[in-house]
């Protein structure tokens, strides 16, 4: 057995996810109740479809890993505040495609109150919806505000169940709750990096001259599975040379030359959560003196900014700081100067670094919550992860010192906030010249 999937961390309990709903159902106004759908399969050819993966949001308040379920939240509710929807038992069909929990294995596995089979949904729906002033649920969610429309036209035509619930809004409220995480969900996190960061040694063993940029995407991809991941987190990206330019570059066909660097930016995802690493290195295993003196602009900066973060600071502040670092590394290096008529920080942020230096991470890899509280940045407190990823991408341009022309630098590694100032997640990737040119030294 792979020695990651041995050792993982517990998965979310029950009591966290019930907490979650109580801790949702908490901030309602009165009279308010959320409905919120999971996902539903997406077709990849004809009869076959995409792995399924549960929808972010409904997965944070039930961890239920089936298609087609819908999450009623009704507090106060006598007989069940938590109600969930999902695929009928039939045996015919999981005899293709696999068992299916059924109500009553929603309820036990999974601690929701009351669960019934999509069969009796719409009947459902009506019954438990009257009555209710306001109906939360995810607006951009077209397939949400379609069933949310059709049950508001169906209670308006029966006046006994009452007056239709106006519709609101879930989003702001889940997402600013998902934005601080747990202990549990930070060990996840954790584990996900752990993940990534074995793949993305792997990759440095085994990048060489010749190999395809698809050949170490699936080095870093297998390691991603054999240690329990359940694949990627996102697309992965490898870069070679001045494909490094392009910040989602996601063909990943060309070959990797000698003399070039390669951008690698991948994450495993373990129990949804993700990992995002980025590594950019000498595809022979040796910077030259240019590829160096500019890949330590990059890690000076990057290497500040994560010493910044801590709580009541900003990301604003924290990226105003590294585009000041970079800025000096390129005017010591004599690509730019300081007595022009745009200053040298303009620049880099109009020309060489168009990216912020940080997202936040969980869920999703970009995951959800604001960077701002009302018209302010909003200021790290513990619990919130994020990425640190400052980058160079100098195009091959005439005006640049052609020792540097197509050069595309990136460095990023995954933070959580923590009382005391930070930790980092994903440190056991080397970023120093010298330990990544050890590593790569050990193919």
């Amino acid at each position: 057995m792979p020695p990651e999937a041995e050792c993982r961390p517990p998965a979310i309990s029950l009591d966290e996810y019930r907490r979650r709903r109580r801790r949702l159902m908490e901030n309602l106004p009165t009279g308010a109740a959320v409905l919120l759908p999971g996902a539903s399969l997406v077709t990849r050819s004809r009869d076959s479809e995409f792995p399924f993966r549960q929808d972010s949001d409904f997965h944070y308040l039930t961890g239920f890993p089936e298609p087609d379920a819908l999450l009623l939240l009704l507090p106060g509710r006598t007989e069940g505040e938590s109600v969930l929807f999902c695929q009928d038992r039939d045996p015919p069909m999981e005899a293709w495609t696999g068992y299916r929990l059924g109500a009553e294995g929603a309820v036990r596995a999974h601690g929701v109150d009351q669960a019934f089979e999509n069969a009796e949904r719409d009947a459902r729906l009506m019954e438990l919806l009257a009555g209710w002033h306001t109906l939360y649920l995810p607006l951009d969610d077209a397939s949400a505000l379609r069933l949310a429309e059709r049950l508001h036209a169906e209670l308006e035509a029966r006046p006994p169940q009452g007056v239709p619930p106006g519709l609101a809004d879930v989003a702001p409220m889940l997402h600013a709750q998902r934005l601080t995480k747990s202990a549990d969900e930070i060990d996840l996190l954790r584990h996900a990096g752990k993940i990534s960061a074995h793949a993305h040694r792997r990759a440095m063993r085994t990048c060489r001259p010749g190999l395809a940029e698809y050949q170490l995407q699936a080095e870093l991809e297998h390691e991603f599975r054999w240690r329990g991941g359940s694949g990627p987190a996102y697309a992965s990206i490898v870069a070679g040379g001045r494909n490094a330019g392009v910040l989602h570059y996601i063909d990943n066909r060309e070959t990797l030359r000698d003399g070039e660097l390669v951008l690698v930016d991948a994450g495993a995802e373990f129990d949804l959560y993700a990992g995002d690493i980025t590594r950019t290195y000498p595809v022979n295993g040796r910077f030259t003196s240019a590829q160096r003196a500019l890949y330590e602009v990059v890690l000076d900066a990057q290497e500040q900014a994560i010493e910044a973060v801590s709580p009541g600071v900003t990301l604003a502040s924290i990226h105003r700081g590294v585009v000041r670092d970079l800025a000096a590394g390129l005017v010591a290096l004599g690509i730019l100067a300081e007595d022009g008529e745009e200053t040298p920080e303009a620049i880099v942020a109009r020309r060489f670094y168009p990216h912020a230096t940080s997202h936040w991470l969980g869920l999703d890899v970009h995951d959800v919550g604001g960077y701002r509280q009302g018209d302010e940045p909003r200021c790290l407190v513990p619990g919130m992860v994020l990425t640190i990823e400052p980058g160079l991408y100098l195009p091959d341009d005439d005006d640049l010192p052609a020792a540097f022309r197509g050069l595309g630098i990136r460095i990023e590694d995954d933070v959580v906030v923590t009382c005391e100032g930070h930790d980092v997640l994903t440190r056991s990737v080397p970023k120093r010249v010298a330990d990544i040119e050890a590593l790569m030294d050990e193919k």
